[in-house]
């Protein structure tokens, strides 16, 4: 849609799970078959432990000696231009330099966590010394995950109050995307199943590193390749407001156009007898978002009954069978999809329109105008 609808909001709201059969401990083997990914679980996560010991820093005739066995030494951020390192000893070639900012070296164990260290430096010509005796080190602990509304969120503590914290995720399924803070399904067409060894990491601003793994269980659904609108006899389809990508955007009747990405769909077969589900797929990409009636449960929705995207899942709410004649029954609440004209948002009625707007008919994307 292209224009403002009056006392419509496009809000976020919170996400509505339907039920879903979680796969078991092995995951499905790769097939053909393609997949939007609605949700992900994951189990505790399990921390490893630094292999390091020994870590600090000392004076040694000019230069810096790194300590510490089992780890590889580098360093990190801002660096003094003169100031290198080789191995574990850390040098400087220029001239003297006023008041430097410390630096950081990182101490890197063979499974990639990692303790860093803060050292006031000197620099003096072509020599460098600690500033006093006092170093700082830096290391993570605590990194575990939680599961809210399909995503999992990880946190970590740093003994560096007021770091920066990211996190990165690997050996994820073909498919997802590592994702900060969150590991969300949003965009992800992995296959719905359980994959055991998956790796986060937690690191703070100072290069502190720690590793975990954790099993991910990912709920997806099978993606049809229809792609187009429910489009009734007046021309008007499903057309997402202001083609905002997120839980809660109204769903109003607009003309269907392949021009318009606010009417473009992914229609793919339900989970009950005769079902259909409506993905919104702006230019044909699936957003994983779907479209929903939460049956009034949603205060944000403007209309009890209005219809608004909501992550894709396998519930009721999301899915719609078509009738005989044409019009669209919710499988939640029992009702049809009724438009209050053009610009105004779709809603659920206990019976069809008298003057035929409810009637819909999908429509390829090239069987729309232009």
């Amino acid at each position: 849609m292209r224009f403002s609808l009056r006392g419509a909001l496009g809000a976020a709201c919170p996400v509505l799970l339907g039920s879903f059969l979680v796969v078991g401990a092995a995951a499905l083997p790769a097939s053909a078959q393609t997949y939007q990914d609605t949700a992900l679980i994951g189990s505790a996560v399990s921390d490893s432990t630094f292999g390091g010991s020994g870590i600090g820093a000392q004076d040694d005739n000019g230069v810096i000696k790194l300590t510490g066995s089992g780890v590889t030494w580098s360093l990190h951020g801002y660096v003094p231009v003169g100031v290198s390192l080789s191995g574990n000893t850390i040098s400087f070639s220029g001239p003297i330099v006023q008041a430097p900012n410390p630096i950081v070296a990182d101490a890197t164990d063979k499974n990639g966590n990692a303790e860093a260290l803060e050292i006031p430096i000197s620099l003096l010509p072509h020599y460098i010394l600690l500033q006093g005796t006092t170093y700082t080190l830096v290391s993570l602990s605590g990194l575990t995950g939680s599961n809210a509304s399909g995503d999992v969120k990880f946190n970590a503590t740093s003994s560096e109050s007021g770091d920066t914290l990211s996190f990165a995720e690997s050996n994820l399924p073909a498919g997802l995307s590592s994702g900060s803070p969150a590991l969300s399904p949003s965009g992800g067409t992995a296959a719905p199943g359980t994959y055991n060894g998956v790796v986060v990491t937690a690191t703070d601003a100072d290069g502190a590193a720690l590793k975990g793994t954790f099993s991910l269980t990912v709920e997806a659904n099978p993606v049809s390749n229809r792609y187009g609108d429910e489009v009734n006899r007046y021309g008007n389809g499903f057309d997402v407001f202001r083609q905002h990508q997120a839980p809660g955007t109204i769903i109003a009747g607009w003309t269907a156009a392949q021009g318009d990405p606010a009417t473009h769909f992914l229609q793919s077969s339900g989970t009950h007898t005769g079902a259909l589900r409506f993905e919104y797929a702006p230019q044909g990409s699936g957003t994983g978002l779907c479209v929903s009636d939460p049956g009034g449960g949603w205060s944000a929705d403007p209309l009890r009954d209005g219809l608004v995207l909501a992550r894709c899942n396998t519930g009721p709410w999301q899915q719609f069978v078509p009738q005989s004649n044409g019009t669209l029954k919710n499988v939640a609440t029992g009702l049809y999809v009724n438009p209050g004209g053009a610009g105004a948002q779709l809603r659920g009625g206990s019976s069809a329109t008298t003057w035929g707007g409810s009637s819909y008919t999908w429509r390829d994307s090239s069987g729309l105008p232009g």
